[in-house]
């Protein structure tokens, strides 16, 4: 036998047909070793990526990617796949500036087929390329990986539903890390997968059912509970048969035996849509994943040997942090006060609340759109629901926002995480467009934190308020490090505040790019140019009396926002322009994120790509005032 490591030998999907099966179970160890190593110098998305080693090799040796299409959802499980797709010598630049994305990424691969960073798209997407094959186009078979979190979203099922009612080829791997595998449970894969080697698929059902009858007690009652994971059914029919499926399954996902075996009789007989169900591990072979509770889902750079995580510098509390322990506080005071979160609770900070008031706390699944009417519900029957998602998920619910929060005016309060960009999980993720689409809805409140203690305040205003739906936003990491208040008290709807005062041109910041103005406004003082720096707070209502004042008395005025355009900058151009302050002949320049979607890197970087640094800020001051710094001091341009 060569010592050679098998991977060492692959430089892509084809190298796989020459190996034997051996070999292939040697190379899925020889993946998950290159995994960890990796991530332990970049961070990443650990636990999911090695759950699927076994799954990415099998399929990458039965199918003949990439004209067969191999869709994983979400994508954050995808480094296997990357490793084996020509880049692992550029996984080292995982997640960094320039370097390999850490989601499917189009325009990084023709292994690629369709790009992900949100869930539950795969099955969608997968069918839709199995219909441009039945018309014609140049698409072998199709392949989706879904995870069991992300088939909770009732897309998923949409799409399922289509696929069955269309009757078309098409192959749905559902990777099931929600328990562990009992020998029944591989006992009854090898039985079905020998069954699927001999005959047609729809013999699966008939045998499933005649070996758990045999089986004993213990071993039966274990064998149905893995069927009816994906079912909810004590007998009968798979949902997912009732949906037109054929159903393989439950396979232990990191048997490479299995894993091929299934494939391969999947592949040679499948006439119509088809789900594998494979039950892993998430964070397989690697002890600190599989014992933590997260199980490494993401992690930043640790040691490989003992899985201890680098730790931040700073001393300031992070904004989740702020507001999770804001809301618990509010939430001791008020019996009223209930939490929604969509599959995140770590990452909102709502575990913190959980810790105290578990039956307050509600984790809907991978189900933004459900979450955000599930808390209009709760609104309408008296309680104060904050539903809590990221800025980049908020979106999958904006119908439910618009018709069953806004046009009925329910107060519901939405915190809003991850604001502005998020650094190495890049575009997919960057909180944009949320100043935009809540704005511009009847009845909102719309506010962002220009710091973590402003934060206190805003989740202390948002309780208050039940005369309509509130959102409030913050960024992710860490704050200013200003001390925290006690407890937060509910601010004056509309009003902003003034931090600093100048007499050339003002800054009007909002949200917690608030420093960088802060930090923009010292620089041009030692210029000699004097700046007002004032924290906006609502985008609505806005302060207009501020922004009056503000034009009044003031040669340039410069909004700043970490959103997308028409924003906060055009709502203050749009009251001007209806109460006639662009009239009085002021440079007025609106700062946003620029008109297209930047890649992932340091959060530092990206405001730089963006144009929105303290130097960025400091320019567009100059240039609206028509001054400039030369060496020998302050020139007219």
């Amino acid at each position: 036998m060569s010592s050679t490591p098998v991977l060492d030998r692959v430089s892509g999907p084809a190298d796989l047909k020459a190996l034997n099966d051996a070999e292939l179970g040697r190379l899925a160890h020889e993946v998950r070793a290159e995994v960890i190593q990796v991530v332990s110098e970049t961070g990443g998305h650990l636990g999911s990526s090695l759950g699927v080693v076994e799954l990415t090799v099998g399929i990458h040796a039965v199918f003949n990617t990439p004209t067969d299409k191999l869709i994983w959802d979400v994508g954050h499980q995808c480094y296997p796949h990357k490793i084996l797709t020509g880049r692992r010598e550029r996984m080292r630049s995982l997640r960094q500036g320039g370097g390999v994305s850490g989601f499917t990424k189009r325009s990084e691969s023709e292994y690629d087929p369709f790009g992900a960073a949100h869930s539950s798209t795969s099955i969608s997407a997968a069918l839709g390329f199995a219909m441009a094959r039945e018309m014609g186009q140049p698409v072998g078979d199709t392949i989706a990986v879904i995870g069991d979190g992300a088939i909770t979203a009732g897309m998923a099922y949409e799409a399922m539903n289509h696929a069955g009612h269309l009757g078309k080829r098409l192959f749905v791997i559902l990777n099931d890390n929600d328990m562990s595998i009992a020998p029944p449970v591989g006992a009854l894969s090898k039985y079905l997968n020998e069954i699927a080697a001999k005959g047609p698929l729809s013999l699966l059902k008939a045998a499933a059912e005649e070996f758990e009858a045999h089986l004993p007690g213990p071993m039966r009652d274990g064998a149905r509970r893995a069927r009816q994971l994906v079912t909810g059914m004590p007998g009968g029919g798979t949902l997912f048969e009732e949906l037109g499926f054929s159903y393989i399954g439950p396979i232990d996902g990191h048997d490479m035996g299995q894993v091929l075996a299934t494939l391969r009789a999947a592949r040679a007989r499948a006439t119509g849509p088809v789900l594998i169900h494979a039950v892993t591990v998430k964070g397989k072979g690697f002890a600190p994943a599989e014992s933590a509770a997260d199980k490494y889902h993401g992690v930043s750079k640790f040691n490989p040997l003992t899985g201890e995580q680098a730790k931040s510098k700073s001393n300031a509390p992070a904004y989740t942090t702020v507001f999770g322990n804001a809301l618990t506080d509010e939430a001791a005071r008020d019996p009223r006060v209930v939490a929604i979160t969509a599959a995140m609770p770590s990452g909102t900070g709502l575990d913190i609340m959980a810790r105290r008031f578990a039956s307050r706390v509600f984790d809907v699944g991978i189900a933004e759109q459900h979450g955000v009417t599930f808390a209009a519900g709760m609104a309408a029957a008296g309680l104060r629901p904050v539903c809590a998602i990221y800025s980049t998920f908020l979106q999958r619910g904006y119908d439910q926002i618009v018709h069953d929060v806004a046009l009925q005016n329910l107060p519901v309060r939405f915190a809003i995480d991850r604001a502005g960009l998020v650094g190495q999980d890049g575009a997919t993720h960057a909180g944009a467009f949320d100043i935009a689409f809540l704005a511009n809805l009847p009845n909102f409140t719309v506010m962002a934190a220009g710091d973590e203690a402003e934060l206190v305040h805003m989740v202390a205003t948002a309780i208050a308020h039940d005369s309509g739906p509130i959102a409030f936003r913050y960024p992710r990491g860490e704050g200013v490090g200003l001390e925290l208040p006690e407890r937060g008290v509910p601010l004056p709807l509309g009003k902003g505040r003034v931090l600093r005062e100048g007499t050339d041109a003002a800054i009007l910041s909002y949200g917690a790019h608030l420093s960088e103005a802060l930090a923009a406004a010292e620089s041009l003082q030692d210029e000699g140019i004097s700046v007002t720096v004032a924290d906006a707070r609502f985008a609505k209502p806005l302060d207009t009396a501020l922004i009056d004042q503000l034009i009044a008395h003031h040669g340039a005025l410069v909004t700043l926002e970490t959103g997308a355009v028409g924003g906060f900058g055009a709502l203050v151009l749009h009251h001007l322009a209806n109460s006639g302050g662009l009239e009085r002949g002021r440079a007025i320049r609106t700062l946003t994120l620029p008109d297209r979607f930047i890649d992932q890197s340091s959060p530092a970087q990206m405001y730089e790509w963006a144009g929105l640094t303290a130097k960025d800020i400091a320019r567009s001051v100059r240039q609206a005032l028509g001054r400039d710094v030369a060496k020998g001091g302050l020139r007219v341009v």
